[in-house]
């Protein structure tokens, strides 16, 4: 991608300026130990700023090519990598789960008393990436099923993602399929969906169908070892993937002002992708490379002559599929005004509720170690943050929104 000054594409260089300063506090508070910001417009990289250390303990300083671990924004990638099979004609939206997972064929429902019926449908794959399939998350505790998969196999790196999701059929849904809005390891189910279709790995798919055609040179289940210097280091609260964890918890723990260096590698480990293939968490990359996916997404699924997807099946994804009686989005009890959901992706459908500028259908997501990008196809704006901070509810991400809108000119 081309880099330029904010004037040649209708941006303030000045106000851009403002962005360091602002993610320098943050570093300078105690708050995060260093922080990765890009920002581009028009395809045009306007601001890159590295910040503090990523790894304080060593003295290492933030770099453009520092890698960290994604977890949740592994997601969009998995989505949008589904979506070239749709394309395809290789699988539907509506199609059962079952039809791919036969396991998961006899998935029931959890009823208030404790009794499990069949669901009034079957889960569908559009179910799984608009987290509206009735599958939930170990750290939520909103319904009983959450606390349920704590002893589940998809939280163990060493098993494969066939068997952890095949470990699913013990569980009950939390809810009846399109009924609401819930957090889940639906895009995990996702991910072994596309490794039924395609008859590779997630790992191999991934890598032919967006990595490698991309540039994305950095992204993977795992860091080579001659990497593994580049890799940022953990803090925050507890982990948030450990079956003990909830995300109540991390508030409570956040609210009291833990931040520690934490030791992830049980969890998150740099060296098991022949395992550790998931499709709701487990990516490692650099901002740098992030951005290329996520310009590419704001370019109608094209980069640098290079088509992933077309660019009205990327309207279709990130148009809110939800009904009205389903936003705005919340996760256990945390609201996201403004927002509906995609196939992968938040999406912005009023944006006075979001409460920071930004434009109907702008879209992203973020992961739980405060990795964050949004795209916003009208503006022609994407920007990615990151840094490693278990569930920091500190919102840099939100004032970085709004430095960057401030530096727009046209």
């Amino acid at each position: 991608m081309d880099k330029g000054s904010g004037g040649s594409v209708g941006m303030s260089a000045g106000r851009l300026e403002r962005i360091g300063a602002a993610m320098q506090g943050y570093v300078d508070r105690g708050i995060y130990a260093g922080i990765n910001t890009v920002v581009a417009r028009r395809g045009v990289v306007v601001q890159q700023g590295q910040y503090g250390f990523r790894d304080k303990e060593a003295g290492l300083p933030m770099a453009a090519d520092t890698i960290f671990r994604l977890y949740s924004m592994t997601k969009p990638v998995v989505c949008t990598a589904l979506m070239t099979l749709v394309e395809e004609g290789r699988l539907r939206l509506f199609d059962p789960v079952a039809r791919y997972v036969p396991a998961l064929a006899g998935l029931t429902v959890l009823r208030p008393d404790g009794s499990r019926t069949a669901p009034a449908r079957p889960v569908m794959v559009r179910d799984l990436m608009t987290h509206t399939s009735g599958l939930s998350y170990h750290f939520l505790e909103e319904t009983p099923v959450g606390p349920m998969y704590a002893d589940g196999k998809l939280l163990d790196p060493t098993v494969s993602l066939a068997e952890a999701i095949d470990d699913l059929a013990r569980y009950p849904l939390a809810f009846e399929p399109g009924s609401r809005w819930h957090y889940s390891i639906g895009i995990d189910v996702a991910a072994r969906v596309i490794e039924v279709v395609s008859g590779e790995t997630l790992a191999d798919f991934l890598g032919g169908r967006l990595f490698e055609p991309l540039g994305m040179v950095d992204t993977g289940f795992e860091v080579p070892e001659a990497k593994r210097s580049r890799l940022a280091a953990m803090y925050g609260r507890p982990d948030l993937i450990d079956p003990n964890q909830t995300f109540q918890k991390s508030l409570t723990q956040w609210s009291e002002g833990v931040n520690d260096r934490l030791d992830v590698a049980r969890t998150y480990p740099v060296n098991a992708a022949t395992t550790f293939q998931r499709g709701g968490h487990g990516l490692f990359g650099t901002a740098g490379d992030y951005l290329r996916f996520a310009q590419m997404l704001a370019n109608g699924g094209e980069l640098e002559g290079v088509r992933i997807l077309g660019s009205r099946t990327l309207a279709f994804m990130h148009s809110n599929h939800l009904p009205v009686s389903l936003v705005p989005i919340a996760l256990d009890g945390v609201q996201f005004p403004g927002y509906g959901f995609g196939l992968g992706s938040r999406v912005a459908i009023d944006v006075a509720q979001t409460g920071v500028p930004g434009s109907i259908g702008e879209f992203g997501w973020a992961g739980a170690a405060k990795t964050y990008y949004w795209v916003d196809p009208l503006e022609q704006v994407v920007c990615v943050f990151m840094t490693q901070s278990m569930s920091s509810f500190d919102l840099p991400e939100m004032d970085l929104r709004a430095l960057v809108y401030a530096a727009l000119e046209d």
